[in-house]
């Protein structure tokens, strides 16, 4: 049964690895844009800066960028930069700046989007981090 829904704009930064897109959140200046481009810099293409486009069908959550930012990224101090888009991508993973993790084998956490519970990392500020995030959209975390 698809249950589609209207589509939301939230305030959020999506990238995508091998298809799988996961929702960068945070307050203003928390550094949404400057993950993403870590993300980027490691293979990763751009959904979407700043507002993303979340619908859901059924049981999952596809982000996409409103057309006026598509292909465009933040870089602060740098300026608009111009970025490979992907399209619409199915959401596997929320990373939320406001949060900070601070156990090294963290409990499994989750983010609401739209009443589905996706898979939650909080930040967590080691040089690693963002290749962590990447090999998670490319692998998904072991269950252990």
């Amino acid at each position: 049964m698809s249950t589609a829904a209207d589509p939301v704009t939230i305030h959020a930064t999506t990238v995508a690895v091998q298809g799988r897109a996961v929702v960068i959140t945070g307050a203003s200046g928390a550094g949404k844009s400057s993950l993403a481009l870590r993300l980027l810099a490691l293979g990763a293409v751009l959904v979407a800066d700043d507002r993303t486009v979340l619908r859901r069908d059924s049981d999952q959550i596809i982000a996409e960028v409103p057309d006026t930012l598509r292909g465009m990224i933040e870089a602060r101090g740098v300026g608009i930069l111009n970025a490979t888009a992907a399209g619409p991508t199915p959401v596997v993973l929320v990373v939320d700046l406001d949060q900070t993790e601070t156990r090294r084998l963290p409990r499994p956490h989750h983010y609401k989007l739209l009443d589905v519970a996706v898979p939650c990392l909080h930040k967590c500020d080691t040089l690693a981090w963002p290749a962590a995030i990447v090999q998670y959209l490319k692998g998904g975390a072991a269950q252990i």
